[in-house]
């Protein structure tokens, strides 16, 4: 660092200076005036409220949708307004998934970074930082509510300035600033980025990282007529025939057939375990882990006779409540698998596994930087222990469609490769690539299916999907 400046106090942070001075007429106001203000100024505590939660992600791994949730969601989130809560989840889901551009962008304008247990300064500049540079906010909005927030802030006080002096250079520089930050950081944190180039190689994992950045589009299973509901919502179908929207134009229950249940949202990925059950009308099929529900209203949807089986309460009143607005039935059941045991055998089961969620990583960016690779470890020991109970619930000759929504092998591959290596009641029953529309490219050599969000949609393959893996396996003890 150079040297300290006459009148500074011994080590006070500064902004460094990037551009000359913008020149202002006498007696202006700059757009970035951020004299005192009354405290409860419109925005303010959104944004306090916006820190808050970003500190619980960063600082004590909370999961976003815990917090945000319309019912249980944190105090001070449920206290905003619809509208201020839906601004508020923009800027945690923009901080979140630009987090290390962000961190860069500020870290280029000090000459020494933070103090290390500056945490609250932190989080109140990543907010500030996320409004401007991806949301729609204007600049002097987004600074002077930071700035007014950090003299607040007992921990923050003394660097108000320093808030005010980053933010304003952020906002003057973004047009230049952020492509060059964007295409030097992968905004992952380096356990996750290292785990994927293990898995996928270095060019794959720079694709699932940019994808990881893009807002996803949003899928909907129909219950017919995949162009007539394509029409209706303003989208296309896909090869698989789920029907997706580029953008939402409205919320989910303003949308065209949601009251009558014509549909379901559930990305596309996510509607394939079912499809690899095969016909299953007339069948008895068990759903295990099934909420919130969108594989059990396919089954049911296909004339199976279905057994939802769910540990969480409250998923389950979701499950239910979505059944009963698509007018299909299932028999619904709160039980723990690990425990709970079936009056009779099933014909076949599917177990969409609690897993870490990496492959739903452009939907719930907090993710990489809520779990750990213990994290990881932890859920494929429960995973194991989940398909062999599974197993259990089938007659001999019936299958096991094991799924989840993890890009990590330990979670697919590695799992399915161990159990069939100890269990020789279970042979692994091939996924061919025929066998779902638009899906051959993602059917392995081993025959599993493994999507990732790299994959490039167009007329005949499916794309811009989950990350999602599928094996399927036939009973054959005697």
């Amino acid at each position: 660092m150079g040297a300290q400046k006459h009148g500074r106090p011994h080590g006070a942070l500064v902004v460094r200076r990037t551009t000359a001075r913008r020149q202002t007429r006498p007696g202006a106001k700059s757009r970035f005036h951020t004299g005192t203000q009354p405290e409860d100024k419109p925005g303010l505590e959104l944004r306090r409220t916006a820190t808050r939660l970003l500190a619980a992600i960063i600082d004590t791994r909370t999961p976003l949708d815990a917090l945000t949730d319309g019912e249980h969601g944190h105090p001070q989130f449920l206290a905003l307004s619809p509208r201020d809560r839906t601004l508020l989840r923009a800027i945690l889901v923009s901080a979140l998934r630009h987090r290390l551009t962000i961190e860069k962008l500020i870290g280029a304008r000090l000459q020494k970074p933070l103090p290390p247990k500056a945490h609250a300064l932190s989080h109140i500049l990543h907010v500030g930082a996320a409004q401007i540079l991806f949301l729609d906010v204007p600049d002097s909005a987004a600074v002077d509510l930071a700035v007014t927030q950090a003299k607040a802030d007992p921990r923050a006080a003394r660097f108000s300035g320093l808030v005010n002096g980053i933010l304003r250079n952020i906002a003057r520089e973004k047009d230049d600033a952020l492509p060059r930050a964007l295409s030097t950081t992968s905004d992952a944190p380096e356990w996750f980025a290292e785990r994927l180039r293990a898995a996928y190689g270095a060019e794959e994992t720079n694709a699932i990282l940019r994808a990881h950045r893009r807002e996803p589009p949003v899928d909907f299973t129909v219950k017919d007529d995949p162009q007539h509901w394509a029409e209706q919502l303003g989208g296309y179908v896909l090869p698989n025939g789920s029907v997706r929207l580029d953008r939402l134009g409205a919320s989910v229950p303003e949308l065209p057939g949601y009251a009558e249940g014509g549909w379901w949202v559930q990305d596309a990925a996510a509607s394939l375990p079912a499809r690899l059950l095969g016909d299953v009308q007339d069948l008895a099929v068990a759903d295990l882990c099934a909420a919130p529900g969108g594989k059990t209203a396919q089954l049911a949807h296909a004339g199976a006779k279905v057994t939802a089986v769910d540990l969480s309460t409250n998923r389950l009143k979701r499950l239910a409540g979505n059944l009963d607005r698509l007018k299909l039935a299932a028999e619904i059941v709160e039980a723990d698998v690990l425990t709970w045991q079936p009056h009779r055998p099933f014909d076949a089961v599917l177990l969409d596994a609690p897993c870490s969620s990496t492959g739903t990583v452009r939907r719930h960016p907090d993710i990489p930087w809520t779990k750990t690779p213990e994290d990881i470890t932890r859920l494929a020991d429960l995973q194991k222990r989940l398909l062999e109970r599974a197993s259990s619930f089938v007659h001999p000759g019936g299958v096991v469609v094991f799924s989840n929504c993890s890009l990590d092998p330990a979670e697919g591959e590695e799992l399915i490769r161990g159990t069939l290596a100890e269990r020789k009641d279970l042979r692994l029953d091939p996924i061919l690539p025929e066998e779902v529309p638009g899906t051959r490219h993602f059917v392995t050599p081993e025959g599993f299916v493994r999507t990732t969000p790299a994959a490039i949609r167009d007329d005949e393959h499916l794309g811009d999907v989950d990350g999602f893996f599928c094996a399927r396996l036939r009973v054959c003890r005697t």
